[in-house]
C-alpha cells in the first residue's frame, strides 16, 4: 500500500524538496494533498502534475484565482485524463483551511512545513488524529511544545523532525537511550555575519542578511540564521521533542555544515550525524523511517572537505541566543511570544521599516511587556502570539 501524504506548504523550500524526494522514492507514496497560500501558480502545476485530491489556499483572496487557473490552464487535460474520476484536476477539493489537509481520514504523513505560526492549530489536530507528523518548521514545538507532546502521548501519533539538526539528534538518539544522554550539541553554521562584532551588524542591509553561506532557505528562516534566532528556536524545540532541560543543550558553530549535530552520552562517547548540507536528506530519513534507502543526497567525500572546525558563539553580539535559553527555562506563553515578534519584526525589517538590529530589540521589548502564563491553553498562546505583533506594531506606529 502506498503512503499517502500531505504537505503543508508545499510550494516552499521544504515543500517543493519534498516533492523531489518523493519522486526520487519512486511509487511508494501518494501525494494526496498539497497546499499553498499565495503562490497560487506554482501550487497549481503541482496539482497538475501529482493529482492530489485536496488542494488548500490558505488566503481566500486567492482561492477563485486558483480554481480559475486550474480550470482555464487545465481543463483540455481533464477530456483525455484516463485517471479515475476523482483525481481529475476539476475534481480536486479545494480548501482554506490547512486541518482539511492535515486530518484527512487517507493521509498517513503531514509533512508540516508552513513558515511561521499559521499551521499550529491543524498540526495539533492531526496529532488528535493519530497522523505521522513531519515536522520542518520549529514554530509547532516553540509555540505550543507543552500542548503538542502532550497530545502525541494521548493520541499515540508520532512525531518525526525533518529539520535538519533536530533529525541529525533523532539520527544520533538511535544509538542509545534518552536516559543515558549527558548533552545535546545543535551545530550552527553561523550564517552570514559569523565573527562580526556588534558594531559591524548595526546597519546590516536586507542583502547582507540574505547572503547564507551554505544553505539555501527562504527570506524568513535565511534572517533569523543571521541573527540566529534560528538556533535559540531549535533549542526550545529540542527541549519538548527530546525531553531534556534547556541546560542539556549546547550550541556550537559549525561554519562547514557537515555535521549537523550531536548527541554526548555519559559514558563519554559523541555521536555526529554527518551529511552533506542538503534538506532531501532529513525529508527522506522522516518519510522512510526507520528504514534508510537509497536518495539523491550528494555522498560526502571527506577528503574533499579536509577540515572540520567549531567555535563558542558569541551570545554578547548574537543577544537572540541568549534570550531564547532564557525563554526556554521560563516556558508558558514566553515562546509564543519570543517568536510572534521575531516574526512580526523580520517581516518589517525585510520590507525595508525597520533596522536589522531592531529585531531583537523588539522581541526584547515584547518580552519585557509581557505577562507570562505558564500551563496556557491553545487560546492563551494563540492570544499572547497575537498581542507580540500588536506591540511590534504599535512601537512602529510610535
Amino acid at each position: 500500500m502506498k503512503k499517502k501524504i500531505a504537505i503543508l506548504g508545499s510550494t516552499g523550500s521544504i515543500g517543493r524538496n519534498a516533492l523531489k524526494v518523493i519522486d526520487a522514492l519512486g511509487g511508494k507514496y501518494e501525494v494526496a494533498a498539497l497546499t499553498a497560500h499565495n503562490n497560487i501558480e506554482l501550487l497549481a502545476e503541482q496539482v497538475k502534475k501529482y493529482r492530489p485530491r485536496i488542494a488548500v489556499v490558505t488566503n481566500p483572496a486567492k482561492v477563485d484565482e486558483f480554481k480559475r487557473i486550474l480550470d482555464s490552464g487545465f481543463r483540455g487535460n481533464d477530456t483525455t485524463d484516463t485517471l479515475p474520476c476523482r483525481q481529475r484536476l476539476n475534481e480536486v477539493e479545494t480548501y482554506t483551511d490547512l486541518t482539511a489537509a492535515a486530518c484527512d481520514a487517507e493521509i498517513d504523513i503531514v509533512i508540516a512545513a508552513v513558515v511561521g505560526a499559521a499551521g499550529l492549530e491543524a498540526i495539533l489536530n492531526a496529532a488528535k488524529a493519530g497522523k505521522v507528523l513531519a515536522i520542518a518548521n520549529k514554530e509547532p514545538l516553540v509555540i505550543a511544545g507543552s500542548l503538542l507532546t502532550k497530545v502525541v502521548k494521548e493520541s499515540g501519533a508520532k512525531i518525526l523532525p525533518v529539520d535538519s539538526e533536530h533529525s541529525a539528534v533523532f539520527q544520533a538518539l538511535q544509538a542509545g537511550d534518552i536516559k543515558e544522554v549527558s548533552r545535546i550539541i545543535l551545530t550552527a553554521s553561523g550564517g552570514p555575519f559569523r565573527g562580526a562584532t556588534k558594531e559591524q551588524i548595526q546597519n546590516a542591509t536586507i542583502e547582507q542578511a540574505l547572503a547564507h553561506p551554505t544553505w539555501n532557505m527562504g527570506k524568513k528562516i535565511t534572517v533569523d540564521s543571521a541573527t540566529m534566532m534560528n538556533k535559540a528556536l531549535e533549542v526550545i524545540e529540542a527541549k519538548w521533542l527530546f525531553n531534556v532541560p534547556a541546560e542539556k543543550i549546547d550550541i556550537l558553530v559549525h561554519p562547514e555544515s557537515i555535521i549537523h549535530s550531536m548527541v554526548e552520552f555519559v559514558d563519554g562517547s559523541v555521536i555526529a550525524q554527518m551529511s552533506a548540507p542538503d534538506m532531501c536528506l532529513p525529508i527522506q530519513y522522516a518519510l522512510t523511517f526507520p528504514h534508510r534507502v537509497k536518495g539523491i543526497t550528494k555522498h560526502l567525500r571527506l577528503e574533499e572537505i579536509g577540515r572540520l572546525t567549531f567555535e563558542q558563539p558569541d551570545m554578547e553580539v548574537f543577544r537572540a541566543l541568549k534570550i531564547g535559553y532564557e525563554v526556554a527555562k521560563v516556558d508558558g506563553t514566553a515562546a509564543a511570544v519570543f517568536n510572534a515578534a521575531n516574526e512580526a519584526a523580520v517581516k518589517e525589517f525585510l520590507e525595508g521599516k525597520i533596522k536589522f538590529v531592531n529585531i531583537v530589540e523588539l522581541i526584547e521589548r515584547c518580552l519585557d511587556k509581557h505577562n507570562f502564563k505558564q500551563d496556557a491553553s491553545l487560546e492563551e498562546l494563540l492570544s499572547a502570539d497575537n498581542w507580540a505583533r500588536n506591540e511590534v506594531t504599535k512601537w512602529l506606529n510610535k
